[in-house]
């Protein structure tokens, strides 16, 4: 049976979905974008800045689901201009890693929800 995740430590939802989903010992986040929380709105700066508030609200939702940054098997990973893949990818690096990343993919997105620079989304195991 599934189960929905629901944290106050990520954002909320902003349409017709959950931030995640919880099947057996798989979770399935949504797409999270650089909402702070409280504010529901973007954090201050550029893709450096929303690539790490994207994240973590990304660890935010697994955590609560009983998963982990260490145990994300997949990510997809949407830039609204593929000239920021290098800045996007030393943050990325910064929290996932080099030596043990999961699989990912990364696209370049003609618009992403609120004009965001980044959205990222996962599937993991929980612990």
């Amino acid at each position: 049976m599934k189960q929905k995740i629901d944290t106050k430590a990520a954002p909320e939802a902003i349409g017709p979905y959950s931030q995640g989903m919880i099947f057996s010992d798989l979770v399935f986040t949504s797409g999270q974008l650089p909402l702070v929380p409280e504010t529901m709105e973007f954090v201050q700066g550029g893709i450096t800045e929303q690539a790490r508030q994207s994240l973590e609200n990304l660890k935010a939702v697994l955590e609560e689901s009983g998963a982990g940054i260490d145990t994300v098997i997949k990510t997809t990973c949407f830039l609204s201009d593929m000239e920021s893949f290098a800045a996007f990818n030393a943050v990325y690096a910064d929290v996932f890693g080099t030596e043990n990343a999961p699989a990912r993919s990364c696209v370049e997105a003609a618009r992403l929800p609120k004009d965001a620079l980044v959205e990222v989304e996962a599937i993991a195991y929980k612990k």
